[in-house]
């Protein structure tokens, strides 16, 4: 019995196995398919087959082997001869699940005995499915077992060698083909023989009727039924071990904000961050270039740093969105770091690496830039969220073995890799502790960033409100400080070691940073003797006098301009005007005025008043201030993260409504139509009221195309019942539910009649 195409398949297929498929399939439903045609052909393009490919595990992708191996994509097949290409040991409930999962993905379709799959599949799996190579019509109807038989052992051995491995083989006999009475070595005997294909001067294909042969009841090779093993360890401490990373990460990146502040990092010519800022960062941060390198990803796909973009010479610097950033709760930081981290369409792992042409890739550059990079994070976790609430894995080997058989043709040469540099990013992250996925983790994985960060403010141990001062001038934080307590603590003392217990070390300079900010003497010694759970040393009470004593002393202020005259009396004359009140004017000598604004304001204003100042370089001539022209500000290079959501339900049920829609239309005739211009008009309502009128009259049937609230333009097959008051009444023919429709929506309708 022949098969269906694939057309008539997906049309027998009920509401609800089409919105699987398309839940399954999300790339067929963008943009929706006007009818049941073109999903088909979606279905079987060979772009859409080789991203549905993709997911498969490595049996399932056997058994699609199997059916390319059969020509299932030039006839129909049964599933007795695809289960006997996959081998006698394999059970067949396990054949017919795999099948049943190829069905619902409408890569393959039929019944058990007549199933097909796209011409698609076979250019999806390559030119060798299951490593074998193209038959050959010569050997059509031979006794190859027996031909095989009568081969020298050498004959014999290299055949089996292209039968198990590739079957191309590469070899300067190959370049002539002579006759089997003149051939000298294994492969010109072969080749004369038939049982070797020539490609070209030096390349031979061993024919598929010939590896089939010598694979014997393993037809497909060795196929893997289950997924490898893992050791699994559980584990007590996870979420506060990830608690504990995470924080330490955000020490990190409160400090790169500090030093790029001060000092920004310059941008490299061919973009991103140089090796001797990535050297200098990972000094300063107490980590490694590859954790430099990560937190400065982070912080740039959070938006908390960028580009400033500039003609002459760039620079990567905080953004202003770090300022609120840092005055938020410990837990919230963290969660727009891990969120940010999650959906990054880039691979920071790669920094540090050579490209093909031996450039290294730097960190911040577009050559880091991978679109499926979001999504292969969110396998690596949502595997080790598969796991119970506290195990983890032994090894990240064991974890890129697991997810290699799941989805063998994802990820491509870096598959392994992108599994370690994730499980390394998520641990330094606190999203992955001791191999297992934290509570936090999960949460972000499941619920978004919001509920992340409920989850790792229940994992963060509880703010101290208390130092322990030592006598050598050493502050220990026993743990997370209070905010107030951390930037009081951070202002008067130097962090000198990091981790569960911080220790600050109080220093001239420190101090002296201290008083610069504001505070007095009095402050500090206030701070020390009730946050202190331990007696203040008597050494740190002199030290804070010490410098208090002779701090300030010496006096400097900001002006951003400067008025000097010789003339004394002039001076006092402009001091004493009222406008020098808005320059805010200040005399510092007899002869000069100073003001915090900028000159060409200054002395505009003075202008204005009467004064006729010049403005004067540094060197004392005078210049030109007036303006050369309007300046364009630079802006920040804008970023598209994230990957398109799924359909919801509800759009589903409207696309396969719109498929079956569609197919009706395409099975009915149509009379009379009326087709709305654009904006409307009290004609176009007219005839389309005249012509629903007469399909009611008639109990016939319209097609009407309409734009839903959502602005998305669909067709429906409708009877109506009633129209008045700017709506029309019907039966949905598509789905046999009764629904209003605005007329202003309606943009054409059409009398049909059902072929």
């Amino acid at each position: 019995m022949p098969a269906a195409p694939l057309t008539e398949w997906l049309r027998g297929q009920d509401d609800r196995q089409l919105a699987d498929l398309l839940r399954a399939r999300p790339d067929l439903a963008a943009p929706p398919p006007a009818d049941v045609a073109v999903l088909a052909a979606r279905a079987g393009s060979r772009a859409s087959v080789t991203r549905a490919a993709e997911g498969l595990d490595t049996f399932t992708l056997a058994v699609l082997d199997a059916l390319v191996v059969a020509d299932a994509d030039r006839a129909p097949v049964p599933l007795d001869e695809v289960a006997a290409l996959v081998g006698p040991e394999v059970p067949a409930s396990r054949v017919r699940a795999a099948v049943d999962r190829l069905v619902g993905l409408a890569l393959a379709w039929g019944e058990p005995e007549s199933l097909s799959v796209a011409p698609a599949a076979r250019e999806a799996g390559g030119l060798y499915p299951a490593g074998l190579g193209q038959p050959s019509p010569a050997l059509d109807g031979v006794d190859i077992a027996a031909v095989l038989a009568e081969l020298p052992d050498a004959d014999r051995r290299l055949l089996g060698t292209l039968a198990h491995g590739s079957p191309v083989g590469r070899t300067r006999d190959a370049a002539v083909v002579v006759p089997l009475e003149r051939a000298e070595t294994p492969v010109q005997r072969l080749l004369a023989r038939g049982l070797l294909l020539r490609r070209d001067a030096e390349t031979v294909e061993l024919p598929r009727q010939v590896g089939l042969v010598l694979r014997g009841e393993s037809p497909l090779g060795t196929v893997r039924l289950d997924e490898p093993p893992m050791q699994l360890r559980q584990h007590s401490t996870v979420d506060a071990t990830g608690a504990g990373e995470a924080l330490e990460l955000l020490r990190r990146a409160e400090k790169l904000v500090e030093l790029w502040s001060v000092e920004p990092a310059a941008v490299l010519k061919a973009g991103g961050l140089g090796v001797r800022d990535v050297r200098r960062l990972a000094r300063e941060l107490d980590t490694d270039d590859r954790g430099a390198a990560l937190l400065a990803e982070l912080l740039f796909g959070a938006g908390l740093v960028a580009d400033s973009a500039t003609a002459t010479s760039p620079e990567w610097m905080p953004t202003s969105a770090v300022d609120p950033w840092l005055v938020a709760t410990p837990q919230h930081q963290w969660a727009t770091l891990a969120a940010a981290w999650l959906d990054l369409p880039r691979l920071p792992g790669l920094a540090g690496m050579r490209d093909a042409k031996d450039k290294v890739l730097a960190p911040l550059s577009d050559d880091l830039r991978r679109p499926p990079a979001p999504a292969e994070r969110r396998r690596v976790l949502g595997a080790l969220a598969d796991l119970p609430s506290g195990t983890g894995v032994a090894s990240p080997d064991e974890l890129a073995d697991v997810l290699a058989w799941r989805a063998p043709r994802r990820g491509g040469r870096l598959r392994d890799e992108i599994v370690r540099w994730t499980l390394a990013e998520a641990t330094a992250l606190g999203l992955v502790a001791l191999g297992a996925i934290t509570a936090a983790g999960r949460a972000l994985l499941a619920d978004g960033p919001a509920q992340a960060a409920k989850a790792m403010a229940e994992s963060m141990p509880e703010p101290i409100d208390h130092v322990l001062v030592q006598a050598d001038l050493t502050v220990v934080a026993p743990g997370p400080l209070e905010p107030t307590l951390a930037v009081d603590v951070g202002l008067v003392a130097d962090v000198e070691s990091a981790g569960s217990a911080t220790v600050y070390r109080v220093t001239e300079a420190s101090v002296r940073r201290a008083l610069d900010a504001g505070r007095t003497a009095e402050d500090l010694h206030e701070l020390f003797r009730t946050r202190s759970r331990t007696p203040v040393p008597q050494g740190l009470s002199y030290l804070i006098d010490d410098v208090a004593r002779r701090h300030g002393r010496l006096r400097g202020g900001v002006a951003a301009s400067f008025l000097r005259c010789d003339d004394p009396v002039l001076l006092a004359e402009v001091a004493a005007h009222p406008t020098a009140a808005s320059l805010e004017l200040r005399r510092i000598a007899p002869t000069v005025l100073v003001s915090p604004l900028p000159l060409a304001d200054v002395l505009e204003d003075l202008r204005k008043a009467g004064f006729a100042p010049a403005a004067e370089g540094a060197d004392g001539q005078v210049v030109d201030l007036r303006p050369k022209g309007h300046r364009l500000p630079a802006t920040a290079r804008t970023r598209r993260v994230g990957t398109p959501n799924p359909p919801s339900d509800e759009r589903l049920r409207d696309i396969v409504a719109q498929l079956r829609a569609g197919d009706t239309a395409a099975a009915t005739r149509r009379g009379r139509t009326v087709s709305l211009a654009a904006g409307g008009g009290a004609a176009d309502t007219a005839a389309t009221l005249a012509l629903l009128r007469e399909a009611i009259e008639q109990q016939g049937h319209v097609l009407i195309d309409f734009v839903d609230s959502r602005g998305v333009a669909t067709q429906r097959v409708v009877t109506p019942f009633r129209v008045g008051g700017g709506v029309l009444e019907g039966r949905d023919d598509t789905n046999d539910t009764v629904r209003q429709y605005p007329l202003h929506r309606i943009t054409s309708a059409s009398l049909i009649s059902r072929s």
